[in-house]
């Protein structure tokens, strides 16, 4: 407690604002669980960047943790691009403090004699990995904490191509931000190199996404959407897309319509949580709408829900969305004719169907770790092959390469596209997937989340990870364990044969075992979260269509009694 009182002490010298020295102040003299929590460790630069919850102190989301990581990206892009006029641009979301937080980044590059294009309200993270090579940029920053709580916000880094840092670039970056101090940022703004940016931006971001996204599907008149922003960004980008793409009956949730850093009508602003899409399922009911539409705060994840055999609304889950998007990208493209370098992509945590969907197409699947960074190097990695889309399964998804990294825009029209379609052609969004799950298998897939909050949460989480590894799993329903993959060292174990293969990708704390049958269970401590999540997938052959809800219901089951035997139900 010694060391850390002293750390605090730090930020009562005259560097910092009298507002950050009197929250400090109080804190050392009411609080001494909420000091040790606040400067116990310094808040991490990670490989894709920073989330966490704001306030004063190292462990903290602010000014002054920020501007140190900015100082650094700032020594590091002059290092590697010596002698050049450096350019970046930033964007930032509806979260409490973005814009200021945001305006202290410009000015720290600025300071270092970095041009900043700063966009003038709030934008998608999309728009700016799309804004990263449409102005030539060096790199790019977006705050934004996607769909964490009201308190945390974020700083998320793009590099040249408009993808997320991967290696070298994250660690070299985060060597250079780990040998500062925070006495060493430059704070001093220099305005001559600030340029505010909106609407040439917008319509060149939007005219790509309905480029990219629309299909020209029949039957748009007819198609029925209720979309919500939950209080985010994408209210700035999804409404002119659907329209200018021939959508006219599109509802807006006006609840959630205006950006609101609270996010007061929902628990979560996160699309993955059936009841972030309350209002927007109720309205759908009320005007018999054919798809729900809801996306994150920073607008990369998109939720959707449609009709299921009974007529109700159903809320899909990221595999079952990306799995019918990846498929009618495929038709598209089958139509024009292979070329015969193309590849989908998916994520070690998403489902299998993937790989299978790819094999009876004839194209590649690559499979990443998880992150949608990943999924942009394979662009950059293989420039002689050419990227249909993909996603992942925590309501990601990418089409084409003209953004590099999740995104809700261009997928929400996508999805429009699909459900209009099949609409007009005497089925729908759903009945789709279920012919999906006839030709391809059907696999179902549940994700179990665990929060464990603080200090004492963190340890808690390296100590299940610690127990999975040291008393690995089985059997799960009756089903042996066949293959252990231990991402964090590299190795997939055959525990038939003791044949130990490697893994060839970036090592990752991320356990995955699969058994006879097929089932798979993934343990994973999220990245950006206090959560440990566990990932599960089960599967079975589905002879037609009309056995769509007594294999579901076994699926369910089985499901069940898996979560049971791991007391995680």
């Amino acid at each position: 407690m010694n060391d850390i009182l002293s750390t605090a002490k730090t930020w009562l010298t005259d560097f910092f604002d009298p507002a950050v020295k009197k929250e400090i102040q109080h804190l050392i003299e009411n609080d001494p669980e909420e000091l040790k929590d606040r400067f116990y460790k310094n808040m991490e630069f990670g490989t894709g960047g920073m989330r966490g919850i704001m306030g004063a102190g190292t462990n903290r989301i602010n000014k002054y943790t920020l501007g140190k990581s900015t100082q650094g990206l700032s020594n590091y892009l002059h290092k590697v691009y010596p002698g050049e006029v450096l350019k970046v641009v930033i964007a930032y979301d509806c979260r409490h403090n973005s814009d200021t937080l945001a305006r202290t980044v410009a000015e720290v590059f600025s300071a270092n004699k970095i041009k900043v294009y700063l966009f003038s309200e709030l934008r998608t993270t999309p728009e700016l990995s799309f804004a990263v090579r449409h102005l030539g940029c060096h790199a790019g920053v977006v705050l934004t904490a996607s769909h964490n709580p009201p308190e945390y916000n974020g700083y998320k880094v793009y590099w040249t191509d408009g993808g997320q840092i991967v290696p070298p670039q994250d660690k070299e970056i985060i060597g250079e931000i780990n040998r500062l101090t925070i006495e060493d940022v430059k704070f001093e703004a220099d305005e001559t190199y600030i340029e505010l940016i909106d609407k040439e931006v917008d319509a060149a971001f939007i005219k790509a996404s309905v480029k990219n996204g629309s299909y020209n599907a029949p039957g748009k008149d007819d198609f029925s959407i209720v979309f919500t922003s939950l209080h985010g960004t994408s209210i700035t980008a999804i409404p002119e897309v659907l329209e200018r793409a021939g959508y006219k009956k599109v509802t807006i949730i006006e609840e959630q319509a205006k950006p609101d850093g609270d996010f007061p009508t929902v628990v979560s602003p996160n699309p993955e949580e059936p009841e972030a899409l309350t209002l927007a399922m109720k309205k759908a009911e009320e005007i018999g709408a054919d798809m729900v539409v809801g996306t994150d705060p920073d607008s990369d994840r998109l939720g959707i829900a449609v009709r299921n055999l009974e007529g109700d609304m159903e809320l899909l889950n990221g595999n079952q969305t990306m799995l019918l998007m990846t498929k009618f990208l495929l038709d598209q493209h089958k139509k024009n004719g292979f070329r015969g370098n193309e590849f989908i992509a998916s994520t070690i945590v998403s489902t299998p169907m993937m790989q299978d969907l790819a094999a009876t197409y004839g194209v590649e699947c690559k499979v990443s770790l998880t992150g949608f960074k990943w999924i942009a190097k394979m662009i950059v990695d293989f420039p002689d092959q050419h990227f249909i889309g993909g996603g992942e399964e925590s309501f990601g998804f990418m089409v084409g390469d003209f953004v590099r990294d999740k995104d809700a825009v261009t997928s929400t029209l996508l999805a429009c596209e699909i459900g209009a379609m099949a609409k007009a052609g005497g089925s729908s969004f759903y009945e789709e997937l279920i012919n999906c799950y006839v030709d391809f298998g059907f696999y179902k897939e549940k994700l179990v989340s665990l929060t464990k909050k603080g200090i004492s949460g963190a340890e808690e989480i390296r100590q299940m990870m610690q127990d999975y590894k040291e008393n690995p799993v089985k059997s799960l329903d009756g089903s042996e364990v066949i293959t252990v993959d231990d991402y964090n060292t590299s190795t997939s174990t055959d525990l038939r044969s003791g044949k130990v293969t490697a893994i060839d990708l970036p090592k990752s704390n991320v356990l995955i075992y699969t058994t006879a049958d097929g089932t798979r269970m993934a343990a994973r401590p999220s990245g950006t979260e206090p959560k440990i999540k566990f990932y599960f997938s089960v599967n079975a052959k589905l002879n037609k269509a009309g056995d769509f809800k007594k294999v579901n219901e076994a699926l369910d089951q089985k499901l069940s009694r898996i979560l049971q035997e791991l007391n995680l139900d």
